[in-house]
């Protein structure tokens, strides 16, 4: 039986929630019976997030599902691509800095993004592929999933997805942002996990 950790982030900024930890919470509330599933959540801290990404991993999962939140996305976003590029909103671009000295450039997911994309839509869940999961910490779990996993020889094959904000974030705000109810989003998850068990026999 193959085993998947997943992961959350707290909240962070303006965010007195997160909308990818309000889905996990939804996700447990009735889990599948398979695959085995471990779920975390880690504070919006690079040198947090690293250290308890590193220490997670160690365990040798088959697969990571790493959630974040998208501010602004009508969709839940399938990130293809890690970079090896760090930075916060604090500085401009320029000042930007690679998260490993002398890693490679990029990772690239080695799941079936387009195929769950694909079956997230015939569900009626607003779902694409997305290659550039940003520059802030989103990304950087991505990237160091796949690096970490590399440089210790572990086998974990590694997605990162992005969830819009929940109503409940957007409720009483004045602008027009998009949202997805956390029940909808926690399906889209239910359905990647349900794919996890083909990829898994492949």
């Amino acid at each position: 039986m193959p085993n998947v950790l997943i992961t959350a982030f707290d909240a962070y900024d303006c965010w007195k929630e997160n909308s990818s930890w309000l889905a996990l919470v939804e996700l447990t509330r009735n889990l599948p019976a398979q695959p085995q599933i471990t779920t975390r959540r880690y504070p919006v801290d690079f040198a947090a997030v690293r250290e308890k990404l590193t220490a997670d991993l160690a365990a040798n999962y088959d697969f990571a599902l790493h959630l974040g939140q998208a501010p602004g996305s009508a969709r839940v976003r399938l990130e293809a691509i890690g970079i090896n590029v760090g930075g916060t909103s604090a500085e401009m671009p320029d000042q930007f800095q690679p998260l490993v000295a002398d890693g490679p450039v990029a990772f690239r997911s080695q799941l079936p993004l387009a195929n769950w994309a694909a079956k997230l839509r015939e569900a009626g869940i607003p779902a694409q592929v997305s290659y550039h999961a940003g520059t802030y910490l989103c990304n950087a779990t991505l990237y160091l999933s796949h690096l970490v996993s590399q440089q210790q020889g572990w086998n974990t094959r590694a997605a990162f997805i992005h969830l819009p904000l929940a109503p409940s974030q957007v409720l009483n705000g004045r602008e027009d942002t998009a949202s997805l109810p956390t029940t909808m989003a926690a399906q889209a998850l239910r359905l990647i996990i349900e794919e996890l068990r083909d990829v898994a026999l492949a």
